[in-house]
């Protein structure tokens, strides 16, 4: 793995670190998929995970908020911490974790009901409001971050199938920042949508990195290049170089980031 201490610019180093991955490495049935990776996720920032398919981005995705305990066989190692405490503690609750650290799919998956009531679910489940007012507060504020309240306000009560593909994806983000997450994770979040949709999230990605962190696994070189001021490159399993996104794409140090982004391989 390269050390990329040295080419990080202060303006990189001076942000504080919301997760810190060290020596991680991830197995499925004992064939390695993620080797001895270190990488910081600066908060309040955007943080663009890139590489060939089958690299580790998703893997190593998946793990920032505990999604591969669900798959047999996998089995991950090394030292992730959330504001400096272990997230694969013991003591750890895997639940209110992922409350802290949600998740945004590449396909929109909008559940079962209606546009109020997938807003509403995660703070009902985890308690964070039992009043029908403070519901309906949570429920417009979070539709209101995601760029969805104006659309669907004279609707909440219809199906959330009953949306476009891009409001289903926001419906999706507003689903996810309802808990009041410190992270959120996205997963090629815009891989199903036309360029208008495409346009919308990534807008939507800039305003929320003011309150968020957020962590945005991406095919799209020019979509990294638009949304993030931080981008890991991923090859084979392994953390090939991090830096300041300008950095990566302009003045990358090491010869296969170069021909990735300058499209030679990939």
């Amino acid at each position: 793995m390269i050390d990329t201490t040295m080419t990080k610019t202060p303006e990189i180093l001076d942000t504080p670190v919301k997760i810190g991955a060290r020596g991680v490495n991830v197995a499925y049935s004992g064939v390695l998929a993620i080797k001895d990776l270190d990488l910081d996720i600066r908060a309040k920032a955007v943080t663009a995970l890139i590489g060939p398919s089958g690299c580790g981005k998703t893997t190593f995705l998946r793990c920032l908020n505990r999604m591969n305990d669900v798959i047999d066989g996998c089995k991950v190692t090394g030292d992730i911490r959330l504001d400096d405490e272990d997230i694969y503690a013991p003591e750890v609750d895997v639940v209110v974790l992922r409350r802290r650290v949600g998740i945004v799919f590449q396909k929109p998956n909008p559940f079962p009901k209606s546009i109020f009531e997938n807003v509403a679910y995660g703070p009902r489940i985890h308690g964070l409001a039992k009043a029908r007012d403070d519901i309906e507060e949570i429920v417009e504020r979070s539709l209101i971050r995601a760029g969805l309240w104006s659309e669907v306000k004279d609707r909440l009560a219809t199906p959330a199938t009953s949306l476009s593909g891009g409001q289903q994806q926001r419906l999706c983000i507003a689903r996810a920042i309802a808990v009041e997450p410190d992270v959120i994770l996205m997963d090629e979040p815009c891989s199903a949508l036309d360029p208008i949709a495409t346009a919308r999230i990534e807008d939507l990605i800039d305003e929320l990195k003011e309150n968020y962190t957020i962590v945005i696994v991406t095919h799209s070189m020019q979509q990294a290049a638009r949304v993030s001021q931080h981008t890991a490159f991923f090859h084979l399993g392994e953390l090939v170089e991090q830096n300041e996104t300008k950095i990566i794409f302009t003045n990358p140090v090491d010869d296969r980031t170069r021909a990735y982004v300058t499209g030679r391989i990939g």
